[in-house]
């Protein structure tokens, strides 16, 4: 592996200055405008054993330059858990070098472990360059989706 090479990890409790600027960019690239509230209480479930919601985040020296959110839920079409990506965010710096697969790997690799055999995410129709490398790693279902705000 070269210096370069960005590793992936569970997040740290040490790394909230890191990821915040990352969430942040995330909820930028999607005109979001998520509550302090709401960002404080995701970053805690991190930590917290009984939840569901796990980070893994990717580094290259020493700076995160990437993060995937994840978590574990029941599903009637499944016998075990399904695992849902809930968001992928790179750093622009760390795009087109691999940094997004590797998390999308290192989920893959928890699901995995956890016996779940289904991993899934949403994205918007207009994010044409994550579809490139989506449809490399994953099956697009058809599914559109319907909610209430």
């Amino acid at each position: 592996m070269q210096s370069d090479d960005p590793i992936t990890r569970p997040v740290r409790e040490a790394d909230f200055a890191q990821w915040l600027p990352l969430w942040r960019g995330y909820q930028a690239f999607y005109r979001a405008r998520i509550p302090e509230d709401a960002t404080q209480a995701t970053w805690n479930r991190f930590f917290d054993d009984a939840e569901p919601v796990h980070c893994v985040v990717a580094e290259r020296e020493d700076q995160l330059i990437g993060l995937a959110h994840y978590l574990f839920h029941r599903s009637t079409w499944l016998v075990g858990p399904a695992c849902y990506l809930n968001d992928l965010f790179v750093h622009p710096t760390g795009r087109r070098s691999g940094v997004a697969r590797k998390l999308i790997e290192a989920v893959y690799e928890a699901a995995d472990q956890r016996g779940a055999s289904k991993v899934y995410w949403l994205t918007h129709e207009s994010n044409a360059a994550a579809r490139l490398l989506y449809d490399q790693v994953a099956r697009y279902g058809g599914f559109i989706e319907y909610r209430r705000d």
